[in-house]
């Protein structure tokens, strides 16, 4: 065997050894938890609770007639609140916000309180009908600050 093809198949061996490491490590972290509170009547929040199950969250429902109070509690402005108030990985999430956008919130870990989707959107994760318009996700702050749009879909 040459120097070269050993050093191939070492390199090789390294890849194959530092992916399958990568994916242990992922699959062992498990399912993201949150705990997601609805109208005890909202199916589209069950719809969207099953959404994130199965994009690899562990979801807790809780049935409530509070979502108001609980959304403003956790700084979602009452123009900006969506049909249901999630809370994952120390954020806010109120309404039918796609997995990317949340997953991308958890990833870069910005200072605030969270992000909204506001509405029902058509075609939004959990709700029927074809998307008809762009959805506009808003940053909510800690402090109280207007919010700003944090991603468009």
């Amino acid at each position: 065997m040459t120097r070269r093809k050993l050093f191939l198949l070492l390199a090789s061996t390294a890849v194959s050894t530092s992916a399958l490491f990568s994916s242990l490590i992922t699959h062992a972290a498990g399912p993201i938890q949150a705990t997601l509170y609805k109208n005890p009547s909202c199916t589209c929040c069950e719809s969207y609770a099953q959404y994130l199950e199965k994009n690899g969250f562990k979801v807790t429902v809780v049935a409530t007639n509070d979502l108001a109070e609980i959304s403003q509690r956790a700084g979602v402005p009452e123009d900006l609140e969506g049909c249901h108030t999630m809370f994952v990985g120390g954020y806010v999430v109120d309404g039918h916000v796609p997995v990317e956008v949340i997953r991308k919130l958890l990833a870069e870990k910005p200072a605030i309180a969270g992000i909204t989707l506001p509405g029902m959107p058509s075609g939004s994760p959990g709700m029927t009908g074809p998307k008809i318009e762009t959805w506009t996700i808003y940053a909510v702050t800690k402090d109280g600050k207007p919010p700003r749009v944090f991603a468009t879909l």
